[in-house]
């Protein structure tokens, strides 16, 4: 190489997160999964990290198991965990997989407890009164050799949002929170968090009203002033406590939009970067 070319630059790494909804949407997870092969057949490396709230409430219901959720996140009591770990771990990972296969992704399922330390996430007071959030837990270590392998065989690692901590004691994790904590530990390029929504909305009830783009001290803001609400404030705040940790770009998108985020960032959906978007 001619020393006045510039070195190569390190192929984009990526974390795609979307929920069970997605999963249970066969041509929603078929559009992802072709935008999925189409960056890894650029060069890309992608980890996926799938929920499972709607397969896990209907098994639960099944059950005759109450789900409980506070502030947009799940408590896990031990009977809820036992569904957490027959589900995640079990027949979403596989559908996901199995379609990924389908599709050209060369998809490997594995378990988040393969690579992933916890600890209990503590008790909490929420608006006024205090929460037990049962077997949840906080990433506290991620082991990222192994995924280092299967990128290096051209494999796409598809993981279930589920940790233990040093005893062996398993935890469920919002599927958000994994892969922001997996996005900080490989510094990824980009972070994809899909929703239903599309992106942050000014007017929750209206989709045109998109913020393309926010810096953490707008998202903060945002949360403050009760414009991001629900199940998008966890989402939101776990990428806000990632930024600084080297993740490029935090997206926050719909399902099929993934090469148009990563090319130009507020082009779809919500981006979120340390400095804004010039």
């Amino acid at each position: 190489m001619n020393d006045d070319e510039p070195p190569n630059p390190s192929p984009p790494r990526a974390i795609l997160k979307f929920g069970g909804e997605v999963v249970a949407d066969a041509l929603a997870l078929a559009r992802v999964l072709d935008e999925v092969r189409a960056l890894v057949a650029d060069g890309w490396s992608f980890v996926i990290v799938h929920g499972g709230g709607p397969q896990s409430n209907a098994h639960a219901a099944a059950l005759g198991l109450e789900v409980r959720k506070v502030a947009g996140r799940r408590v896990t009591d031990r009977a809820t965990l036992e569904v957490a770990k027959q589900v995640l771990a079990g027949s979403v990972n596989v559908d996901v997989v199995a379609a990924a296969r389908a599709r050209g992704v060369r998809a490997v399922g594995i378990a988040g407890v393969s690579v992933l330390t916890a600890t209990r996430r503590p008790a909490e007071v929420v608006d006024g009164q205090e929460v037990d959030w049962g077997f949840v837990g906080e990433v506290s270590e991620v082991d990222t050799e192994l995924l280092e392998v299967l990128w290096a065989g051209g494999r796409v690692p598809v993981l279930a949002p589920l940790a233990a901590d040093s005893d062996g004691q398993a935890y469920n994790i919002n599927a958000d929170t994994v892969a922001s904590a997996l996005a900080a530990a490989v510094r990824a390029d980009h972070l994809f968090l899909m929703t239903a929504a599309g992106g942050v909305l000014e007017n929750i009830v209206d989709p045109a009203s998109r913020i393309p783009a926010l810096t953490p001290s707008e998202a903060r803001a945002a949360i403050a002033d009760g414009v991001i609400v629900g199940g998008m404030i966890p989402k939101v705040a776990d990428a806000l406590d990632q930024l600084e940790h080297g993740i490029g770009v935090v997206h926050i998108l719909g399902t099929g939009s993934l090469r148009a985020a990563a090319s130009e960032p507020g082009s779809v959906g919500t981006a979120i970067t340390s400095e804004g978007l010039r």
